[in-house]
């Protein structure tokens, strides 16, 4: 899928987090390309340097390598974007922890994962925003797996549904600033940790993500990119603290994955029968 630059992010300065490589490049690509200067943070030193080229190609871009469980890092990020540009405008706290041994976690490994993917994320938002002046956006990377229960799983769906929560909370304390808050959650993309299970297959990806997804595949993170480039834009200044979903239909359907009584009534008899 092609990039739409057809959003005016000229001026604007963003920051993103996990950005080295998948979804978090894909929204930092689409960001300077839309005219922003995109500060890229990451950990994955030489993923995060080829990305970053790709960046520099179709505009502004810098890349700092750090640890964003670590308060010090934080505000170097921060004083990082000042000291080049002078403002800040728009926050993708999109780095996430996708460590997860459902019920058999450790203490160490809740610790771990919520730090990553929920307090550094508020902890960044308290920071950045206390730069941003009238128009600024904080997007928190949710996800379908933060509105359902799912047996095996227990620390991402958590971490995920505390940033929904997040993202209500932060919205009503900043709009007496001008800032916007929003949550974008995807359901199945085309990423490394779907690629790795679908065995760098996206033909298998889509047959078994239409299972799940209306649309009959998985997304792509230019997709879900789009849809953070829409929030972040003045065509979006009248949505804040909400939701958007970015999941080829995944949370319209319930448990009966939208098929009729019926349909299962019949199915079970074809299963049993004879």
């Amino acid at each position: 899928m092609e990039q739409d630059f057809s959003v005016n992010l000229q001026g604007k300065v963003a920051i993103v987090t996990g950005a080295s490589q998948g979804l978090g490049a894909d929204i930092a690509l689409a960001l300077c390309g839309a005219g922003a200067w995109v500060l890229m943070v990451g950990l994955g030193q030489e993923q995060g340097q080829a990305t970053l080229a790709r960046l520099n190609a179709v505009g502004r871009a810098h890349f700092l390598h750090a640890d964003i469980r670590d308060d010090a890092q934080l505000d170097a990020c921060v004083q990082l974007a000042l000291e080049q540009t002078g403002r800040i405008d728009i926050l993708v706290n999109n780095a996430c922890s996708y460590g997860d041994q459902g019920l058999a976690s450790s203490r160490a490994l809740w610790h771990e994962t919520l730090d990553v993917n929920l307090v550094s994320s508020a902890i960044l938002a308290q920071k950045a925003s206390a730069y941003m002046g009238q128009g600024g956006v904080i997007i928190n990377m949710g996800s379908t797996g933060g509105k359902f229960g799912v047996a095996g799983r227990a620390l991402y769906p958590a971490s995920k549904a505390a940033i929904l929560q997040l993202t209500k909370s932060l919205a009503v304390e900043l709009a007496p600033a001008g800032i916007r808050v929003l949550t974008v959650s995807p359901a199945w993309t085309w990423s490394p940790a779907t690629q790795s299970m679908a065995a760098g297959s996206r033909e298998r990806a889509d047959q078994v993500g239409a299972q799940v997804h209306p649309l009959g595949r998985v997304g792509s993170g230019q997709e879900v990119a789009q849809a953070v480039l829409f929030a972040v834009s003045g065509a979006a200044s009248w949505m804040t603290g909400v939701d958007l979903p970015v999941d080829g239909g995944f949370s319209v359907l319930g448990p009966d994955q939208g098929r009729s009584p019926r349909h299962w009534f019949e199915a079970w008899a074809q299963r049993h029968a004879g």
